[in-house]
């Protein structure tokens, strides 16, 4: 399934609110086979069981929960989603990135929850916005330097565009993180915080350079936090711009 397209259903959580299996029948009709959720705590069997029925795989789940009381909760979630790849969504203190003591205490607490989740037979990853980029410990951006510090079996899930946003050069970061990245969110626009995305293809995103750069089998998530226009319209034209010729450079 990691060379098939995914959707990450915050892009389309107003349409799973009043229609789930509808909503999921028409991703599957478009031709994606994965889905990523935004809440593993929210009805995962349930969830599941509709994928399945729409012909949709979860392919990874995230989590806002995992620095909770909950933690357990979720990790046995996203074990129940039938996945093995346990996205952190967020949690942190807000302060996680801001200095090399900040650091040690984010590493800290992601190595500690990667043992965890083993126990779960799960793999962690993070996921990024804009401010681990745009932070710098010791002149590299921060999620960069974080890297450096977590055990290797915590991942992370760049999404590109949010990376774009903190100043990344998104090509370069996916060819310094390698195989430590076991997906990828692809978002477009006009590489602003809170202007509205597009299609893949369709805003500034260097999305051919970064799929060059994404590493082989890593999934291939799209996501959209808003869209003017149709959504499914538009991850109709994500998903064949995925599958065409402008997504291979040259």
């Amino acid at each position: 399934m990691s060379n098939s397209p995914a959707v990450n259903l915050w892009t389309i959580r107003d349409e799973l609110a009043a229609d789930r299996h509808g909503a999921l029948r028409r991703v599957a009709g478009l031709g994606y086979r994965g889905v990523e959720p935004f809440e593993a705590l929210d009805d995962p069997a349930g969830l599941r069981a509709a994928a399945e029925d729409a012909g949709l795989a979860v392919c990874s789940a995230h989590s806002h929960r995992f620095f909770t009381a909950d933690r357990d909760a979720a990790l046995e979630a996203v074990a129940t989603l039938g996945t093995d790849l346990a996205i952190v969504g967020t949690g942190l203190p807000d302060d996680a990135f801001t200095g090399p003591a900040a650091l040690e205490r984010t590493a800290d607490a992601l190595n500690a929850l990667a043992e965890r989740a083993a126990g779960y037979g799960l793999r962690i990853g993070y996921h990024n916005y804009w401010s681990e980029f745009a932070a710098r410990v010791d002149g590299r951006h921060a999620l960069e330097a974080l890297a450096d510090l977590v055990a290797p079996d915590v991942l992370f899930e760049l999404d590109t565009y949010w990376a774009a946003v903190g100043g990344a050069d998104v090509p370069a970061v996916l060819d310094r993180l390698g195989a430590r990245v076991p997906a990828v969110h692809l978002k477009d626009g006009p590489i602003t915080a809170d202007a509205p995305h597009v299609a893949l293809g369709r805003g500034a995103m260097p999305t051919a350079e970064i799929l060059a750069a994404t590493p082989a089998g890593a999934l291939r998530i799209v996501e959209m936090k808003a869209s003017d226009g149709d959504v499914f319209a538009a991850l109709a034209a994500s998903h064949a711009y995925l599958n065409s010729p402008s997504a291979r450079p040259g």
